[in-house]
């Protein structure tokens, strides 16, 4: 089997590992390459009243459905479709509807915590992580949250402090030491991005070739 290579891009909030991603993704074609994001597995929390899924701590591991992103990562490794959750952040829960999303040479995950889990990133064949000083972050956080979620400065500021950044602390900054490569700056790296794209595409160009081997000798 010609199994894809997964691309694991993990980093803290506003690092810029979805530039990074969005890059790399961008610089492929799209019969090649797919990119799913830990954001979509939070657990749904339809059980739960509005008040109580403001609540959740969701910079914490156990805020996701690790499970379900475990299994969906196996059946894209295997060559199968997946449907993918559609979280919704104003809201705190998953959508009704869910994204196709078929199996491509490269897969691309990334998210804050993809490091954390062992079963992750043991699937993972390259583990990048996106290195940026927290005060950039932050802004870029303020900027995302306010524009594209529709909360306050005050809320976003509140969360920042009380959980975001303990748990940066505690689980992200510390898989920064599983990465097989660490991005200064993340979408600002240009010359990181380019480098990490050219790669990729040697990789589908490898696999394309072999593809073609394989047809010739089936012929």
């Amino acid at each position: 089997m010609n199994k894809p290579i997964v691309i694991g891009i993990a980093g803290g909030t506003g690092s810029g590992k979805s530039t990074v991603a969005n890059e790399i993704y961008n610089a492929l074609p799209k019969e090649s390459i797919v990119k799913i994001e830990q954001d979509s597995y939070y657990k749904d929390q339809s059980a739960l009243s509005f008040e109580e899924r403001i609540k959740t701590n969701y910079d914490h591991p156990d805020a996701f459905d690790t499970d379900l992103l475990l299994s969906h990562l196996q059946a894209l490794i295997s060559g199968k479709s997946i449907e993918k959750p559609i979280y919704d952040f104003e809201i705190h829960n998953r959508k009704p509807e869910t994204v196709s999303v078929s199996s491509k040479d490269i897969i691309i995950l990334e998210g804050i915590l993809i490091l954390v889990e062992p079963e992750i990133r043991n699937m993972l064949d390259i583990k990048l992580f996106v290195d940026t000083d927290a005060d950039v972050r932050i802004v870029r956080r303020l900027q995302r949250d306010i524009k594209e979620r529709g909360r306050t400065i005050d809320s976003v500021i509140e969360q920042y402090l009380n959980v975001v950044r303990p748990m940066h602390l505690q689980f992200v900054e510390p898989t920064k030491r599983y990465a097989d490569i660490i991005i200064p700056e993340g979408g600002y790296n240009k010359v990181a991005i380019d480098i990490m794209a050219v790669k990729v595409n040697e990789i589908v160009n490898s696999k394309k070739k072999l593809r073609r081997e394989a047809n010739l000798a089936r012929a």
